[in-house]
C-alpha cells in the first residue's frame, strides 16, 4: 500500500509540473508570471544564434513568445519548454529556458 501511495504521489507531482500555460495568458498579464517558472508548448519559429546569444520564438494558438536557450530545436518542431519569465529593456518579456 505504501508503494501505491508513493507512485500516485510522484505521478501527480510530475504530471502537474508539466501543465503548459497558454502563451496568450502570459502575454495578457505578464506581471503575474514575471520571475516565476512557466511551461509553454508550441511550434518553434524564428530561431537565431549569434555568438553566445541564442534563442527562438515559440507559438501556440494564443500567441508567441521569445525563448532564450542554449539549445535550438528545429524550426517547425513542436516543443514544451520550461523556464523563468524575465523582462529586458531591449527584448521585452521572454522565457529564460532551464538548462
Amino acid at each position: 500500500m505504501k508503494y501505491v501511495f508513493l507512485i500516485i504521489s510522484l505521478a501527480l507531482l510530475f504530471g502537474c509540473a508539466m501543465v503548459a500555460t497558454k502563451i496568450g495568458d502570459i502575454k495578457s498579464n505578464p506581471d503575474n508570471y514575471l520571475g516565476k517558472e512557466v511551461t509553454v508548448s508550441g511550434t518553434v519559429t524564428d530561431s537565431i544564434k549569434i555568438g553566445e546569444i541564442s534563442g527562438y520564438s515559440i507559438e501556440d494558438a494564443t500567441g508567441s513568445i521569445k525563448v532564450s536557450s542554449e539549445s535550438l530545436p528545429a524550426e517547425g518542431s513542436t516543443v514544451t519548454v520550461s523556464g523563468t519569465l524575465v523582462k529586458d529593456s531591449l527584448f521585452g518579456y521572454y522565457i529564460q529556458a532551464k538548462g
